[in-house]
């Protein structure tokens, strides 16, 4: 293909992209009182109200579109990596379009996982924030502040859960090594901590050790996968000659 028409197809598949955006921020839209619903039940479980306090007349407008844009991200983000994936596949060979595939199917369930975790841990930091104040303080949540946590923990921990594909991905392409990695452990341990640690939003311990748990078991399954990967290689190279 030139130039010209790999900008063509370029522009193609980010146009099918936006679509699909498009039509998940208005199905997002049209079923926002679910969604906040949703997003406010770990709000209800350490509070006896469960209500969000607006302190201006936009505020309604503002969260409802915030919500309708990570929402419209979260659900065409299958639709982008597959796109992506269609356009990177006609310039590899057919062992490089499965790995490419099985990075996709990866990366998509690795996020829900961590956006899932995330959720699911978030009561527990709410409880944390509200007690480190002392009983003599009374928390008015707005849905900015709060909606704006539990949203970026959940980017967060999505992103964050990237980190064995990346890892096997370095592997495959012979920049790093499983030896490498192993040899890195205790480092690697150290970091990771202190990583989640830094780029934890809420400052908890629960989500803190929630996103630190899983990116060192990570580490480790990517060691694994790594070996693996080179076995088969090995053996393939001994069987061909």
């Amino acid at each position: 293909m030139t130039l010209v028409e790999h900008l063509t197809e370029l522009r193609r598949r980010v146009m099918i992209t936006l679509i699909f955006f498009g039509a998940a921020g208005i199905l997002c839209f049209i079923i926002y009182p679910q969604i906040l619903h949703f997003l406010q039940e770990p709000y209800c479980h350490i509070t006896r109200s469960c209500k969000l306090y607006v302190t201006g007349p936009l505020d309604g407008l503002s969260i409802r579109v915030e919500i309708t844009a990570y929402g419209g991200a979260l659900l065409s983000l299958p639709v982008a990596l597959f796109e992506a994936w269609r356009f990177i596949t006609p310039g590899l060979k057919a062992n490089e379009r499965r790995y490419t595939l099985l990075f996709v199917l990866s990366a998509v369930l690795l996020f829900c996982l961590g956006a899932l975790i995330a959720y699911i841990t978030f009561p527990h930091a709410l409880g944390w924030l509200k007690s480190i104040g002392g009983p003599s303080l009374h928390e008015i949540y707005t849905p900015t502040s709060y909606l704006g946590l539990i949203l970026a923990l959940m980017a967060i921990f999505g992103i964050c859960f990237e980190f064995p594909v990346v890892l096997v991905a370095l592997e495959l392409a012979g920049i790093l090594s499983p030896k490498q990695l192993s040899h890195w452990r205790r480092l690697s341990a150290f970091l990771i901590v202190a990583f989640a640690a830094i780029i934890t939003p809420s400052s908890d311990p629960f989500s803190m050790f929630a996103l630190a748990v899983p990116m060192y078991f990570f580490y480790e399954v990517s060691i694994l996968i790594g070996m693996i990967v080179n076995r088969r290689k090995a053996k393939k190279a001994a069987t061909t000659d």
